[in-house]
């Protein structure tokens, strides 16, 4: 964005286009935690259950945290 393109997005919604950013980043990496949270606990009930294994356990709980290590990347 050059500088009156910048000027008019400030005037119209009152944060800067940086704030803008971090805001949705911020949200975005939120719902990327809450996601991760719920594969890990949805795996360990099934663990608990016996319906998965200490592997399966593991494992998925290891991709959505690498997913989440990706994404960090990415938005920061």
């Amino acid at each position: 964005m050059n500088a009156a393109q910048q000027t008019a997005f400030q005037a119209g919604s009152g944060i800067t286009p940086a704030t803008m950013l971090t805001a949705i980043a911020s949200m975005v990496l939120v719902l990327a935690f809450v996601w991760v949270i719920w594969v890990a606990l949805g795996t360990f009930r099934a663990w608990q259950e016996g319906q998965a294994t200490l592997f399966d356990l593991t494992w998925s709980t290891l991709r959505a945290s690498i997913v989440l290590m990706v994404l960090g990347f990415y938005l920061r």
